[in-house]
C-alpha cells in the first residue's frame, strides 16, 4: 500500500477524520481497469464481462454471501424476462448457463399464443445458484472478489478515478460500475418494524448515497418487497393444485447440453374472503399505508395489501407456493408480498387452503432504497456528466434479476470498450429486448421500478426468444465475449437453417392421389396444383416433423426445424415488420448535435425544450420517444437540423 497524497490521481475525499485534531490518511491499495460495486446479478455479469474482455477487474460486495443472491423469488425468466436471459446468453453472458444448471423446474409459457411471446421460466435452486455463481466469479481470470463496504466515489475533473472503502482503503480505477441493487440506504419495513438493512438481513450502504449526491448524481427513492417464507413440512399439499414442469427438457443457454432434469413441483392455491378480511382490518399497520415507506413501489408486482385495496371486487387471488431449493425446507409464497406485522402475516396465511398450519420461517417485508435517475445515463449506461461512471440494475430504477443482469452485461462491455478506445455496444429497439430496456430507461426514465414486458417491444415478432442467438451472437463475437466453441455451434446452426430453407423450397409436390391422402391424414386440405414443401409448411396445421415423416424430408435437429418452421409461417409478417424498422431507422439515423441549444429554438414548446435539454437525445428517433415531446416539436427539430446543415454547407 502507498500513502495517498494531494498529487496522487485519486486525491479527492481521502482524509477520514477521527476527531477534530487528527486524521487517518487513506491508502491506495491497488489499481484496476474496472471496479464493480455490488455483486448481485448486475454486478456479476458486469464483472465477468469486463474480466473476460481483458480488464483487470475488482468486484466489491458488502458480503461474500451476497454474490448472485436471489433475495426475492426463486425463479429466472418468464414473459420478456426469458427473452433477456437468452439475449444475454447469445452475447456471451453467464446467467443462462448457470440458471440451467441450478434449475429444478422449467416451463415454456404462453404456448397457446404466437412464437413472439413464448418465454422460458425456470424455478431455481437459490442456494445452489449463489454457490455456482460465486465459484465462477472466484475462478475467473483478471477478476478479484473482495468483501468491502464502498463509502465514497472518487472523482477528479469530471472523471472517475476510484473508490474508497470504509476500511480507508482506496482502489484506483479507469471505470467504476455501480450495481448497488437495493442496498443504497436500504431500510426494511414491516408493521412498526423499521431499521437500516439490505435484503435478507444483510448490511446496507449508508454513506455512498451522500458521496454520489456530492458529485451531482441525481437519486430517487424506490420501494420493493418480498413475501414470507414458510416451512415445507407444515403444508397440506392435498388442498393445493400441483404445478409440474414440461416433460420436454428445455434450456435458457444455447450452449447447454442438459438432456435430463429432475423436476420439483410448485403448488397453486388461493386467498379467500377470510384472508381479505384480516388484511383489511390491519391495513393501518402496513408500512404501505401507515407512512413508514418513503419510496415508490412497483405497479406490476404489488403487495397483497395493495391488491386487496386496488381490486376490492375480486373474491380471491392466486398464490404459487414455490420451493427455494432441493436442500432447504423454505417455500416462497409467490403473490403475497407484504409489509404487515409478522403476526398478521401468519394469521392471514393460515386462512389459505393448504397453509392452515403453516410455520413462517421468514416474514415478508418492504424495503426502501436509493437509485439513480436513469435519464442521467447515455445509451452505453455511462453517466453523462461523470466520465467512466457506469450504472446497472436496480440502481437504475429497474426491478428483476433479468433486467439487472442484462444491464450489467452491457455496462461491463461498454466500460471495457471505453478503456480500449472502441465504440460502445448499443443495441437498438429492433435488435433486442435489451435495446428496448435501455432505450426506455435513458429516454423516458421511470417513476416506479421498471419491469420488462413483451408489450414494451414494438418489434416483438423480430425479437423472439428462439432467435436470440441469430440476432446477437455475431455482435458478441465482434466484442470478444463469444468464444470459438459457441461461435462454431452458432455458425453450424445458421448454415443448417439456410440449407434447410433452400432445399425444401426446391422440393416440389404434385397434386397426386397419394400425396393428397397424406395431407388429409395430417388434417390439411388436398392440393389442386403443384407446390413446394416450403409453401406447404406455411400452413398452420402442418409441422416440419409431419412433412419429414410423410415425404422423407431431411432430418433436422429440433432448433433448426423450429427456425425453419417459424420462417415459413411468419415470413410475410416478418417482412412487414422489417419495413417498419426501415421507417424507424430513418429517424434514428438523423443525428442531433451534442451541443444543441434547445432553449434557443423558439418554436419548441417550453416543456419539450426542457425535456430535450435534460435527456440530450442522440438522434431524432430518441427525441420522438421522450415524454412531453410532441410530433409538432419533432417537426420543429427536423427543420432546425436542416437549417443548421445548410448554414454549415454555406460556410
Amino acid at each position: 500500500m502507498r500513502l495517498l497524497t494531494k498529487s496522487s490521481p485519486a486525491s479527492v475525499l481521502v482524509n477520514k477524520k477521527v476527531d477534530e485534531r487528527e486524521a487517518i490518511m487513506s491508502y491506495i491499495t491497488d489499481s484496476f481497469d474496472v471496479i464493480v460495486v455490488g455483486a448481485g446479478h448486475a454486478g456479476v455479469e458486469a464483472a465477468l464481462a469486463a474480466a473476460r474482455l481483458g480488464g483487470k477487474t475488482l468486484l466489491a460486495t458488502l458480503s461474500l454471501d451476497n454474490v448472485a443472491l436471489m433475495p426475492c423469488n426463486p425463479s429466472i425468466g418468464g414473459p420478456a424476462k426469458g427473452h433477456l436471459v437468452r439475449e444475454l446468453d447469445a452475447l456471451g453472458g453467464q446467467m443462462g448457463i448457470s440458471a440451467d444448471l441450478a434449475c429444478i423446474q422449467m416451463r415454456l409459457l404462453n404456448t397457446g399464443k404466437g412464437y413472439a411471446v413464448h418465454a422460458l421460466r425456470g424455478q431455481e435452486d437459490k442456494p445452489y445458484y449463489h454457490t455456482l455463481m460465486k465459484k465462477i466469479v472466484e475462478e475467473q481470470d483478471n477478476l478479484e472478489l473482495k468483501q468491502l463496504m464502498i463509502d465514497k466515489l472518487l472523482v477528479e475533473n469530471g472523471q472517475v478515478v476510484g473508490v474508497e472503502a470504509e476500511t480507508g482503503e482506496v482502489f484506483e480505477a479507469k471505470c467504476v460500475i455501480l450495481a448497488t441493487g437495493t442496498y443504497l440506504r436500504g431500510r426494511i419495513v414491516y408493521g412498526q418494524v423499521n431499521y437500516e438493512c439490505g435484503p435478507n438481513g444483510l448490511r446496507s450502504a449508508q454513506k455512498l448515497s451522500a458521496s454520489l449526491l456530492e458529485h451531482g448524481v441525481e437519486l430517487m427513492r424506490f420501494k420493493t418487497g418480498t413475501p414470507a417464507r414458510i416451512d415445507a413440512r407444515s403444508l397440506d399439499y392435498s388442498k393445493m393444485e400441483p404445478q409440474y414442469g414440461d416433460s420436454e427438457v428445455r434450456n435458457f443457454s444455447f450452449m447447454s447440453e442438459l438432456k435430463t432434469r429432475e423436476q420439483v413441483p410448485c403448488y397453486l392455491t388461493y386467498t379467500n374472503e377470510e384472508t381479505h378480511k384480516i388484511i383489511r382490518a390491519n391495513l393501518h399497520l402496513s408500512g404501505m399505508f401507515n407512512g413508514m415507506i418513503e419510496g415508490v413501489g412497483p405497479r406490476y408486482c404489488p403487495s397483497i395489501e395493495s391488491k386487496i385495496v386496488r381490486f376490492a371486487n375480486k373474491d380471491r387471488h392466486q398464490l404459487f407456493i414455490e420451493p427455494e431449493g432441493r436442500s432447504t425446507n423454505e417455500m416462497y409464497v409467490q403473490g403475497m408480498s407484504s409489509s404487515l406485522p409478522a403476526h398478521v402475516q401468519l394469521q392471514f396465511m393460515q386462512t389459505i387452503p393448504g397453509l392452515e398450519h403453516c410455520k413462517m420461517m421468514r416474514a415478508g417485508y418492504a424495503i426502501d432504497y436509493d437509485c439513480l435517475n436513469p435519464l442521467q445515463l447515455k445509451y452505453s449506461l455511462e453517466h453523462k456528466a461523470i466520465s467512466g461512471l457506469f450504472s446497472a440494475g436496480q440502481s437504475n430504477g429497474t426491478s428483476g434479476y433479468e433486467e439487472a443482469a442484462a444491464q450489467g452485461l452491457m455496462a461491463g462491455i461498454n466500460a471495457m470498450m471505453k478503456i480500449q478506445g472502441r465504440e460502445p455496444l448499443v443495441l437498438r429497439r429492433d435488435e433486442a429486448y435489451m435495446g428496448v430496456l435501455i432505450d426506455d430507461l435513458v429516454t423516458k426514465g421511470t417513476n416506479e421500478p421498471y419491469r420488462m414486458m413483451t408489450s414494451r417491444a414494438e418489434y416483438r415478432l423480430l425479437l423472439r426468444q428462439d432467435n436470440a442467438d441469430l440476432r446477437l451472437t455475431e455482435k458478441g463475437r465482434q466484442i470478444g465475449l463469444v468464444d470459438d466453441a459457441r461461435y462454431e455451434r452458432f455458425t453450424n446452426k445458421r448454415s443448417a437453417i439456410e440449407r434447410a430453407l433452400s432445399e425444401i423450397g426446391k422440393m416440389n409436390l404434385a397434386p397426386s392421389e397419394e400425396n393428397n391422402a397424406k395431407l388429409v391424414a395430417m388434417g390439411s386440405t388436398p392440393l389442386r396444383t403443384g407446390t413446394n414443401m416450403l409453401d406447404l409448411l406455411r400452413r398452420k396445421e402442418i409441422t416440419y416433423a409431419k412433412l419429414q415423416e410423410a415425404f422423407a424430408l431431411p432430418e433436422l435437429n429440433d432448433e433448426v426445424a423450429e427456425q425453419t418452421e417459424i420462417f415459413a409461417k411468419y415470413e410475410g409478417y416478418i417482412a412487414k415488420q422489417r419495413q417498419e424498422v426501415e421507417r424507424f431507422m430513418k429517424l434514428e439515423n438523423k443525428r442531433l448535435p451534442e451541443d444543441m441549444d434547445y432553449h434557443a429554438i423558439k418554436e419548441l414548446s417550453s416543456e419539450a425544450a426542457e425535456k430535450l435539454d435534460k435527456v440530450r437525445p442522440t438522434n431524432i428517433g430518441q427525441a420522438s420517444r421522450i415524454s412531453g415531446v410532441s410530433p409538432a416539436d419533432i417537426s420543429v427539430l427536423m427543420i432546425a437540423l436542416e437549417l443548421k446543415r445548410r448554414r454549415e454547407q454555406d460556410q
